[in-house]
Order: C-alpha cells, then structure tokens, then sequence
C-alpha cells in the first residue's frame, strides 16, 4: 500500500498544480469581470497635474509663511466641516512646523473648548483648551455629522495630504524612486479644489452619461466624480496679510502645503537625516574599499 501511495504522489501532484492554477485563473477573470463592472466615471477619474512645492525632493522643505497661510485658509473655510483630530496645538510652535510662537498658540487654543475632567458627580464639562490638546472635533459622532451634511460624513483632513500615491508609467516611475517624488496628496488636493470643480456661472454642465444625484456636484478629480462638498472657495475669500494674492489657485496652494505638514509634521527632520546617512554611508563605501586594497594587496604580490 505504501509502494502504491508513493507512486501515485506525481500524479496527486500534477493534480494539485492544475487545481491552483484554475483556482488562479479563476481568481483572476473574477477581478477582471469586477474591474470591468465598475462605473466607466469612476475608472476614468483626471490624473492630476504635478505642481511644484518646497517640500519636494531629498532637499525639501516646508515654507513657514505657506504653512502658515494654509492654517488660516483651513481655520477660515475648512474647519467648518473637516477636524485635523490628529494636531496638537503645540505642534504649531514646533520645529519643522508653521512657526507660531508659544504664546500665538496659548492664545490660540484658549478659543477653543475640549471635554474636561469628570467631576465629583460624573459629569464632564467644557473646558478651555491647552496647547497640549489636540483641535477638537468639528462634529461629536459621523451621524451629527451626516445630519449637518445631507448624508455625507466630511472626513478628517489630519492623514489628507498622504492620502493619494504617484502613479507613472514605465520608465517614469523610475525617475520617481530617485527623485522621491511622493507629493501625489498636495497634487489632488489643489487640483480638486482650484479647477476641479465645474464654473455653473458660465453655464458648464457634467459630461454625456453623468447624472449626479441630489445635493452631488461634479469634480474632474473626484473618484466617480460626484462630491457632496460644493466648491468651498473663491476669490477674495479669505484675507492675507503678507501681501500673496487672494485667489482660489493661492488659497488651494497654501491648504494643501498645510495638510501635507499635518499629515508629516517631522518631514523635514526625516530628509534631514536621510542626507547624513547617505553621506555617512557614501564615506563609509570609499573606506571599505580602501581597506579591502590595502589588505589584499599584500595577498596579490605573492
């Protein structure tokens, strides 16, 4: 019995082959016919355009007077809808951040309320925030948020600005891996907010076989196009004072420099270090090989 089993194991082999590859071929066509099913709005989706930003290559960094821009384009417009539940008020003043000082901050989150420390009876009261608070959330649970919302819960902006990847194609991805190019998040957030949305004043209009729902509003840039969020700025909305332009493409520039910050507040110190050890390792390369010739040579000459 043993002899037969162990010769019948090719063929129980062979057997067990196929039967993965047909459950792979399976697999497969089941994911193709799902891709294929899909919305063509959806698949179709704008790639955006990249932009230039500061904070891009091994080099980059963030520009404080952007940062800090940004902030007010999102406490002025944004806060109204979206939390940054991830953002302390002292990450304002921290290294590598917007710049404020101590006391802007203080100041800052003392207009601010946060749930406080239960009382003698239970009971939580408001309290005026500190700057080792986190900004409070816009809405206390999503089914506030839907019924301030027409259904649609605004979601936290914290993690936007790394949200989106970089997608190219052969042999551009490459150039990618050496350039680091990872700002695909501040891409979608400024082409969806400056241009993304349609102009109704001039009479533009969704294409063909686009039928957006109630309350929906078309954005090029918007998975499946249809965005419960109507454009939320114009020109002249919000007011600077260090004399940039007031206008939508400025304010979607400087809120989506804010939200990468947000999303990695520690970038700077992260290429930072990622330059000392490339340096590091490029000194440490040339002294390997250095000593692999002074120690082989003597083993050459014989």
């Amino acid at each position: 019995m043993v002899t037969s089993m162990l010769n019948s194991s090719p063929a129980i082999a062979t057997t067990g082959r196929r039967r993965r590859l047909g459950l792979a071929a399976a697999t497969v066509a089941a994911f193709l016919a799902m891709a294929a099913s899909l919305p063509a709005a959806a698949a179709e989706s704008a790639v955006p355009p990249r932009e230039s930003w500061t904070f891009w290559g091994p080099l980059g960094h963030y520009d404080r007077g952007q940062l800090q821009r940004g902030f007010k384009v999102y406490r002025e417009v944004c806060a109204a809808c979206h939390s940054i539940k991830r953002i302390a008020f002292r990450n304002l003043s921290e290294a590598g951040g917007p710049g404020f000082t101590e006391g802007q901050v203080k100041a800052l989150a003392e207009q601010y309320e946060v749930p406080g420390e239960p009382d003698d009876k239970g009971e939580v009261n408001p309290r005026k925030a500190r700057p080792a608070d986190r900004f409070p959330l816009v809405y206390p649970n999503d089914n506030a948020a839907r019924a301030a919302n027409n259904g649609a819960v605004p979601p936290d902006l914290s993690l936007m600005g790394k949200a989106r990847g970089v997608s190219a194609g052969f042999p551009w991805f490459i150039f990618d891996i050496f350039t680091q190019y990872q700002e695909g998040g501040p891409d979608y957030i400024h082409a969806l907010l400056s241009h993304g949305y349609l102009d109704e004043t001039k009479g533009e209009k969704p294409p063909e076989g686009i039928t957006l729902a109630p309350g929906l509003h078309y954005n090029e840039y918007f998975p499946g196009h249809a965005i419960a969020m109507p454009k939320p700025l114009s020109d002249g909305q919000v007011e600077y004072t260090d004399g940039a332009p007031a206008t939508v493409d400025q304010y979607t520039r400087d809120v989506a420099a804010f939200l990468m910050w947000t999303s990695e507040p520690t970038l700077e110190a992260r290429k930072e270090m990622g330059l000392k050890v490339m340096i590091f390792l490029l000194i440490f390369t040339a002294l390997l090989y250095y000593t692999k010739k002074k120690v082989w040579k003597a083993v050459e000459a014989h």
